[in-house]
């Protein structure tokens, strides 16, 4: 399917707001300051602003964003912040500007938005735009993948102290306390398809490709195709999670040990209650995860000309410019 190219805002001086999370920044007064002064200076009028709460991490924040009249969201948080805002937006013609101040970062990894606020403000102020996918899980909404298994169990064993520290690499510390785990029974149905049993240690559902780290999961998947991306992981060793992951890095066309599928319709059952998580961010544990795709939910800024199927192709040339 033809990826769908950037588009560019009509209007260039459009009312926002800024949803943020106070946990997730060290100097509000700060960050509040840079973006009033820099959305001023480009002739913007001055956003509204929300704060997140622990009872409610960002979703009516956004939603009543909306409906005073923001055409531009800013959602500065974690992955978690992100995903709440994201679903009050969903079917809206309201753009999200994303600034991450999390400490997992897929989404920017992801879908090329820097974590360099100035370099994040400077994309919404360009006005590039793109019609983007999204998983529906529960009321809830992700846009790079969920997961079942191994993956929520790698975040669940990972500390934000650690990712603070030294990044991406305190994964991989999480992952090898559960290389060893026994693996779960699951059945995977994909739209109207025959159920298939696997005994994995892992199932993704995903609308882009990377990891943390950069690392390529699923090359064909694409941010605005109508179609999900299915990975089911079955090491059952530790060499063959060894092989695994050296497949991943040299990125080969065949990689043992994963078996990859497309669809629009996902239903995943466990025979027993398994971690499961939402773009990086955890959920509550259950034994089903039952994903659909929303095509072209959602519209986000990105970086000019974002017209490359990968839109982390774009990433750089932004933050270069700042």
């Amino acid at each position: 399917m033809t990826v769908t190219t950037g588009q560019s805002r009509t209007n260039q001086a459009p009312r926002s707001a800024v949803v943020v999370n106070p946990s997730k920044v060290d100097d509000i007064g700060e960050l509040r300051r840079t973006v009033d002064d820099t959305l001023s200076a480009a002739g913007w009028p001055a956003p509204r602003w929300f704060e997140t709460t622990a009872d409610d991490p960002g979703r009516q924040q956004t939603r009543t964003a909306v409906e005073s009249g923001a055409e531009v969201v800013f959602v500065c948080g974690g992955d978690g912040t992100v995903m709440s805002a994201m679903s009050a937006l969903v079917g809206t013609e309201v753009s999200m500007a994303v600034l991450p101040a999390g400490t997992g970062n897929l989404l920017a990894a992801n879908l090329g938005l820097s974590t360099d606020l100035a370099a994040g403000l400077a994309v919404a102020l360009d006005g590039g735009l793109r019609h983007l996918d999204v998983g529906a899980f529960e009321g809830r909404h992700f846009a790079v993948m969920a997961g079942m298994g191994f993956d929520a169990h790698m975040l669940d064993a990972t500390s934000d102290t650690a990712k603070a520290h030294i990044g991406w690499p305190a994964y991989v510390l999480g992952a090898m306390k559960h290389l060893k785990d026994r693996p779960m029974r699951v059945t995977v149905r994909i739209d109207d398809g025959t159920p298939m049993r696997r005994r994995a240690r892992s199932v993704l559902i995903a609308n882009v490709g990377r990891l943390q780290g950069g690392v390529r999961l699923l090359s064909d998947a694409q941010p605005d195709d109508g179609i999900l991306d299915i990975a089911i992981l079955t090491p059952s060793t530790l060499r063959k999670w060894v092989a695994l992951g050296w497949g991943l890095l040299r990125r080969s066309d065949r990689i043992p040990s994963i078996e990859v599928f497309r669809g629009s319709r996902i239903d995943v059952i466990s025979s027993r209650p398994q971690p499961r998580q939402l773009d990086g961010d955890l959920v509550e544990a259950g034994d089903r995860l039952f994903v659909e795709v929303i095509p072209q939910a959602l519209w986000l800024c990105v970086p000019q000309p974002a017209d490359d199927p990968d839109l982390a192709v774009d990433a750089g040339a932004v933050t270069g410019a700042q």
